[in-house]
């Protein structure tokens, strides 16, 4: 999995011999995540940096090196817990579930994101195979019911601390299924408490109007919910629009016209989009995957000086932009401002993910070369960890650091492009 890393705001510090240090403000996928030295960022650099040129020889030790990568990768929690104080020690953690009910584990405050999935689907009686299927999420409950997932928490994230941590408000630890085809749940039909999950959060997308069934189709599900068949409730349910979708908050686009309002719903290898025209008209848009080319994530930040104190906060705005073709051979960009961006791109990711696994599965003459081509492919496009140091100059601490970037880069996130027909992977 490819995270992406900002360093936004950065600010001096003297040490406690008088000494002068710059402290920078680490932010992950549009969140604050940690704040660090510049020789602490240094170091790690150095650790996880690997070649640019994967060598045909050299392919079969990409796994164990992904693998140390992960280890290294697991350093930066420790960074986490410094910079907000937070000793290790038990802690209770609510973490929500669809339908609205919570369960209370014990965990540490060190405890990862990954360690905290393991101990919620153990507690639940969820099989240690499944537990892949689903992800903890950073949610935001507002008023009248109102929910927005605001991201998908890494494994090396600690949930306690972000929960601490976020600027967010209401925010809770949800558990959530994370896949994006919705075929994949006859995957999970084997083990009652996915069945329960699945169908929880099945109910909840249609109660909140996210899933889009027919007047039938309501009523059939209706007929089925009340006689408690969860399983036919499912195979139903995956025949609705819009079932097992991301869905995003309302947003700004470009498209059809600058100004335009959109609600989002990500899934099923196709962004769906209703948009508000200025005119109050109304418009919906699919923009299928196999014709996006390749997006990329921007960081606009903007710092802001706190009244009688040096911290600086930082408002920041994200933009995803990616490039599409409407059938024509031309390609076009669209823009999407929402502060769930890296939410939207870590689906896109996703979803290309689970079609080169269903290409390879559905092919027996692809099966023979996946577990080295294919599966390295995705190793290195999707497991590499980037930290981005632009604009940062190769000085000790001490030394003047950049004070703002206003304006970062965060690149393509995928430069994958799938020809559907020849079953080929090739890099744009």
């Amino acid at each position: 999995m490819k995270m992406h890393f900002s360093i936004p705001v950065s600010q001096q510090r003297l040490d406690t011999l008088g000494g002068r240090y710059v402290l920078y403000s680490v932010y992950l996928e549009g969140f604050l995540f940690c704040k660090v030295r510049y020789s602490q960022l240094h170091r790690w650099n150095e650790q996880v940096s690997t070649p640019g040129i994967l060598l045909d020889e050299s392919r079969g030790s990409l796994c164990t090196q992904n693998e140390k990568l992960l280890h290294k990768v697991i350093f930066l929690s420790f960074w986490l817990q410094d910079t907000f104080k937070i000793t290790t020690k038990k802690v209770s953690l609510d973490v929500f579930l669809p339908d609205g009910r919570s369960i209370r584990i014990e965990i540490l405050t060190s405890d990862t994101a990954e360690r905290v999935l393991e101990i919620v689907s153990y507690k639940m009686g969820l099989s240690r195979e499944l537990i892949g299927y689903f992800s903890l999420f950073l949610i935001q409950f507002q008023s009248d019911n109102v929910l927005s997932v605001m991201k998908k928490m890494a494994e090396f994230e600690l949930p306690y601390v972000s929960l601490q941590s976020t600027e967010v408000e209401n925010c809770k630890v949800g558990l959530r299924k994370w896949y994006m085809d919705p075929s994949l749940d006859s995957m999970l039909m084997d083990c009652q408490t996915a069945i329960n999950l699945l169908y929880e959060q099945a109910v909840q997308e249609i109660e909140k109007k996210w899933a889009k069934p027919t007047e039938e189709q309501r009523q059939e599900l209706e007929a089925l919910r009340k006689a408690g068949n969860q399983t036919k409730f499912l195979e139903l349910a995956q025949k609705v629009q819009h079932y097992g979708y991301m869905q995003l908050d309302s947003c700004a686009c470009d498209y059809p016209e600058p100004g335009c309002v959109a609600t989002l719903a990500v899934g099923n290898n196709e962004i769906s989009c209703y948009f508000k025209l200025p005119s109050n008209q109304t418009q919906e848009v699919n923009f299928k995957m196999s014709r996006i080319k390749s997006w990329q994530v921007t960081f606009l930040g903007t710092l802001l000086e706190e009244e009688e104190s040096p911290q600086q906060t930082l408002n920041q705005n994200l933009e995803l932009r990616f490039q599409y073709s409407e059938g024509n051979n031309s390609w076009q960009w669209f823009t999407i401002y929402s502060k769930q961006a890296f939410l939207l791109s870590s689906c896109l990711k996703k979803m290309i993910t689970e079609k080169m696994m269903k290409l390879a599965a559905e092919n027996p003459e692809m099966v023979s070369i996946f577990p080295l081509d294919i599966f390295i492919f995705i190793c290195k496009w999707y497991c590499q960890t980037k930290l981005e140091f632009k604009d940062l100059d190769d000085h000790p601490d001490g030394e003047r650091g950049p004070r703002y970037m206003g304006h970062t880069q965060m690149g393509s996130f995928s430069s994958l492009s799938l020809d559907l027909v020849g079953h080929s992977l090739t890099e744009s």
